[in-house]
């Protein structure tokens, strides 16, 4: 895997719990059976729960808010595609 010796390119803080879990582990853990708008909207939002308070505090929340809504929506609309057929 490739390092950097910038911190803030391989291990940024703000990615980092105060125990070292790192916020990509939990969304591959998280992501693992899901795909495509499923995995990278959960991703999303996983990344921006995780580094709010560290990082850009209301405006992560409401990409939290963006990406949920548009995760909501893409499943109504399989839902809706599904009972059309």
């Amino acid at each position: 895997m490739y390092q950097c010796n910038d911190r803030n390119v391989s291990h940024p803080k703000h990615y980092q719990s105060e125990n070292g879990l790192e916020v990509i582990d939990v969304i591959e853990a998280f992501t693992e059976h899901l795909s495509g708008i499923e995995a990278t909207d959960t991703g999303n939002i996983i990344k921006y729960i995780c580094r709010w308070k560290k990082k850009n505090g209301v405006q992560d929340l409401e990409k939290i808010i963006w990406y949920t809504q548009h995760l909501i929506n893409h499943i109504k609309k399989g839902e809706t595609d599904n009972e059309k057929q």
